[in-house]
């Protein structure tokens, strides 16, 4: 996901997109570890898309403060 879209979502979305990066993000390491993920680079793309929604927030509550 680009951050362009990202910015367009509000803080609760951002928050609530976070949260379903980061379970989908377990269950994609999970079943790396299991062996049942094909494609591996779903782990990288998911911790990049939380890193990208966390900066967003931080850079947000650094305007409001």
């Amino acid at each position: 996901m680009k951050a362009s879209e990202l910015r367009e979502l509000s803080t609760a979305e951002l928050i609530e997109k976070g949260r379903e990066l980061r379970e989908a993000h377990l269950n994609a390491a999970v079943r790396h570890a299991t062996g049942q993920l094909e494609d591996t680079a779903k782990l990288r793309s998911l911790r990049r898309d939380i890193a990208r929604v966390e900066t967003i927030l931080r850079e947000r509550s650094g305007a409001e403060s």
